[in-house]
């Protein structure tokens, strides 16, 4: 799994390496949009598979919660640190819930 993680990244670096190189013009608004897709879909997938699996299955415990609150909080435009508090508060009050 983790020469997966590295032959992504490498990938995405490459993509974003061609585009500083590329001129404006020659890659269009099609190409810019896919390049930005691109890394945040990657980063959005080596959240959940880092997140919440274990040995190919998947698994909601109290990170779930905590991504959950987070990302509504980062949708309200919360500062990043309130943010990181209340993902850290809400995963230990429901891993204190036994969950």
């Amino acid at each position: 799994m983790i020469s997966t993680v590295i032959f992504a990244s490498l990938a995405v670096y490459s993509w974003k390496i061609l585009g500083f190189l590329i001129p404006g013009r020659l890659i269009g608004g099609r190409g810019r949009l896919i390049a930005e897709r691109m890394t945040v879909s990657l980063l959005a997938a080596l959240v959940v598979l880092q997140g919440f699996s274990s040995q190919s299955v998947l698994i909601l415990d109290a990170r779930a919660a905590a991504l959950v609150v987070a990302g509504a909080l980062l949708a309200m435009r919360v500062p990043y640190i309130f943010v990181v508090l209340a993902g850290a508060i809400v995963a230990a009050g429901v891993r204190f819930l036994g969950f």
